[in-house]
């Protein structure tokens, strides 16, 4: 296992754990954060742990140009009960994320460090989200990574 240091380096993916653990510790800097993203390592832990840097094999990514909407759900966003925005509402996104109840586990890896965190890299264009609204109120989204490749 790969202890972090203030330098901001990783070691080579290939040498996670079999669960895609890759490194413990160092801090959430946004060149460490950018550094980590464009290597395919990202930090998860839950509050009072280190960070822990992951890097599973496979990674699941997402690709918007290669979604496909089921026939139900373009039957939902005809009937325009819902509005769907992008970047509109960042913090209150991730924000309602990290309340959310998950079945199975005690709380949410989505700390108040890694909001603040997520939000700088929201302000330099790196983070983005998508809002569903329905009469005004958020009631769905996600946020993710977008290195601007």
């Amino acid at each position: 296992m790969h202890i972090l240091n203030k330098s901001i380096r990783f070691p080579s993916v290939e040498e996670a754990d079999e669960q895609g653990l890759l490194a413990i510790g160092g801090d959430l800097r946004l060149d460490r954060l950018l550094l980590a993203y464009k290597s395919g390592i990202f930090p998860w832990f839950e509050e009072g742990q280190p960070i822990l840097w992951w890097s599973p094999d496979p990674r699941f990514v997402l690709f918007p140009e290669k979604l496909k909407v089921s026939k139900s759900m373009k039957q939902v966003l005809r009937n325009k009960d819902f509005v769907i925005t992008v970047n509109k509402d960042f913090v209150g996104v991730i924000e309602a994320c990290s309340k959310v109840k998950r079945t199975g586990q005690a709380g949410t890896w989505i700390t108040d460090s890694m909001i603040q965190a997520y939000v700088k890299l929201h302000a330099l264009g790196y983070a983005k989200s998508v809002e569903v609204w329905q009469e005004e109120e958020l009631v769905g989204g996600l946020y993710g990574i977008d290195l601007n490749n």
